[in-house]
C-alpha cells in the first residue's frame, strides 16, 4: 500500500517537475519570439489590433494547456501553430465585408450596372494550372532536398525568420544557415532545370 502511495507521489513530483521545465521553456520562446509570432498572426489577419489579440489569446491558451506539450515538436513550433490557430480563429470570426449586387445599376451613369465596370482580377485557368504544377513540382523538389537543407530554406523562406533565429532554432551559427539557405536555393533550381 505505502509503496502504490509513493509512486503516486513520485509521478506527482515528475508532472509538476515537468509543468515547470515546460513553463521555463515557454517563457523562454515567448521573450526570444515574439516578434516572430506577432509577425506570423498579421499575415492572417492582416490587421496590428487582430494580430497583437490574436497572440495574446494563444499565449493564454498556450499556458492553460501547457501540460498538453509533450515534447516532440519544439515549443516554438508548438506556439506557432497555436498562433496560426487563433489567428484563423480571429479571421473566421470577422464580419463580412458588405456585398453589392453586379446588377445594381450605376447612379452618375444611366444604363450602365456595376458588373460593367468591373475587370475580371483573378488569373486566368491556364495561369492556376501553371502556378498548381510549378508548386508541385517544386515541392517534390524541396521533398528531394537532405533534411538539414528542407528545414532550413522552410525556416528561412516559408516560415520568413530571419537567419539569426532560423539560427538559434536549428542551435547552429547564423553562417551555416546562410550556406545551407544557398546550397539549398541552388539545388532547387538544379532539380527545377531538369524538370
Amino acid at each position: 500500500m505505502q509503496t502504490q502511495q509513493s509512486h503516486f507521489g513520485d509521478e506527482q513530483v515528475r508532472a509538476v517537475h515537468i509543468r515547470e521545465q515546460n513553463l521555463g521553456n515557454l517563457e523562454d520562446a515567448v521573450s526570444r519570439y515574439l516578434p516572430a509570432l506577432y509577425s506570423r498572426a498579421y499575415r492572417y489577419v492582416d490587421d496590428p489590433h487582430d494580430a497583437e489579440d490574436a497572440v495574446q489569446d494563444a499565449l493564454l491558451s498556450a499556458y492553460k494547456h501547457l501540460d498538453q506539450f509533450k515534447g516532440a515538436a519544439r515549443m516554438t513550433t508548438w506556439l506557432t501553430s497555436i498562433v496560426t490557430n487563433s489567428a484563423l480563429t480571429k479571421l473566421r470570426r470577422r464580419p463580412r465585408r458588405p456585398h453589392f449586387s453586379l446588377d445594381e445599376r450605376l447612379a452618375d451613369e444611366e444604363g450602365y450596372f456595376l458588373s460593367d465596370r468591373l475587370a475580371d482580377s483573378r488569373p486566368s485557368p491556364e495561369s492556376e494550372c501553371i502556378q498548381s504544377e510549378m508548386h508541385c513540382n517544386l515541392m517534390e523538389s524541396m521533398m528531394e532536398l537532405s533534411p538539414l537543407l528542407r528545414e532550413a530554406l522552410q525556416l528561412h523562406y516559408l516560415d520568413g525568420l530571419p537567419t539569426k533565429e532560423v539560427a538559434y532554432i536549428l542551435g547552429v551559427p547564423d553562417g551555416t544557415v546562410k550556406a545551407r539557405v544557398a546550397r539549398a536555393r541552388s539545388k532547387l533550381k538544379q532539380q527545377m532545370k531538369a524538370l
